[in-house]
């Protein structure tokens, strides 16, 4: 599957902006002016390895 391959693929860097969610609590996983390497990207979502190591999906909104 597509999701395993996740792990070791880097196709950029981005920064997080700010981590105002409306519905979740993101200041968890994200933490704001630190820059994540980035797995995967959709046209709404960016896949990044989070706080937790793991690999999350994110709104673009929160990065620049």
């Amino acid at each position: 599957m597509l999701q395993n391959k996740w792990e070791n693929r880097n196709l950029r860097t981005v920064t997080v902006k700010h981590t105002d969610a409306e519905k979740y609590k993101v200041s968890d996983m994200l933490t704001v002016g630190k820059e994540y390497t980035v797995v995967n990207e959709t046209e709404e979502y960016i896949f990044v390895k989070d706080n937790s190591g793991k690999v999350g999906g994110f709104y673009k909104t929160y990065f620049s």
